[in-house]
């Protein structure tokens, strides 16, 4: 049996100029950070020919046209197992539609596992830019590229988006008490709605798509903030840092009446008053974790028990996409 895991992430930064309709145009930058919440792609061989899949719904099915789930099917044909004799099982930490970027670590975790099986090593942005190309190009999803590349890459990292669709990443090497200090005291807590990204994401694409104005200020704006954020974490100032996710909260809120709603307005206006600096909802939005900076841990955690947001405590991974049996 091959298992491997991929971790989800937390976006610190520049959300959003990560779709290829904003980086062709002006070019992208993100930060973004892979936490120990992983999801695990499984694959054994089956004494029966066919296709055995098992995620949130169970699949038996003879022929690749009949998977029904599109990055699976997807996935296989590009791949090519080498026989119609394949188990496949997934699970994860945390479930899907809540922001952690879980289905770009779903697709690096399949992708990886099923090279294993092949004995067919895949390297790191091989990974990353294929399953960009089974979830954008072939899937069409309204997506970004951070998902997969922080899920594949791992630890604490900023990318640049080209116009030429060329992805630079970096380590943003953080020095060891900043680490601390923002596992201490970034929070996560998961607000109870699960939602699509790409249904959040379309309204920007399409905007951006037609350059529309006030969309393309809004993501310049957003991508600056990030460039700010990655100066203030070099030289560890995260109280700054928070303040600067307060910022990013408001003009990402302003990109869509569908990013946010009246229940997570409330508690967030709830925490700025009780121990968070700043804080904003992680990836396209409308539902799924608000991750705040905190001066007071526990005044906050306190606070949010009181809209019966539950917290879900994380450090970082450093280690991206990788085996775990191989």
């Amino acid at each position: 049996m091959i298992l491997v895991r991929s971790p989800l992430r937390v976006s610190i930064g520049g959300g959003g100029t990560d779709l290829p309709s904003y980086y062709e145009k002006e070019g992208g930058f993100v930060i973004s950070a892979a936490i120990d919440k992983y999801v695990y792609a499984a694959i054994n061989r089956p004494f029966s020919e066919g296709y055995i899949l098992k995620y949130s719904q169970y699949e038996n099915v003879k022929s690749l046209n009949e998977i029904r789930h599109p990055i699976i099917r997807e996935a296989l044909r590009i791949l090519r197992p080498f026989e119609n004799r394949i188990e496949i099982s997934t699970m994860a930490d945390i479930p899907s539609g809540t922001g952690l970027g879980s289905s770009g670590s779903f697709t690096t975790a399949l992708l990886m596992a099923l090279s294993a099986y092949l004995n067919e090593p895949i390297h790191t942005e091989e990974l990353a830019q294929l399953a960009c190309k089974i979830e954008i190009d072939i899937l069409g999803e309204p997506i970004g590229k951070q998902d997969q590349y922080i899920a594949a890459y791992g630890g604490f990292t900023s990318f640049e988006f080209l116009k030429n669709g060329e992805v630079l990443n970096k380590s943003m090497n953080l020095a060891s008490d900043t680490i601390r200090d923002l596992e201490d005291n970034l929070l996560l807590f998961y607000t109870g709605i699960a939602r699509s990204a790409g249904s959040i994401l379309k309204d920007q694409d399409l905007k951006t798509h037609l350059s529309d104005r006030s969309m393309m200020e809004n993501l310049n704006f957003i991508k600056n903030l990030g460039l700010r954020c990655l100066d203030l974490l070099k030289i560890g100032d995260t109280a700054g840092f928070g303040d600067l996710m307060n910022e990013h909260w408001q003009y990402k809120r302003s990109r869509s009446q569908s990013i946010t709603n009246e229940l997570i307005d409330n508690a967030y206006k709830s925490a700025l008053k009780n121990g968070a600096i700043g804080g904003k909802l992680v990836g396209a939005g409308g539902g799924g974790f608000l991750m705040f900076y905190a001066k007071d841990p526990e005044k906050l955690r306190s606070c949010m028990s009181e809209f019966e947001m539950d917290e879900v405590t994380f450090k970082f991974d450093f280690h991206g996409t990788s085996l775990v049996i191989p």
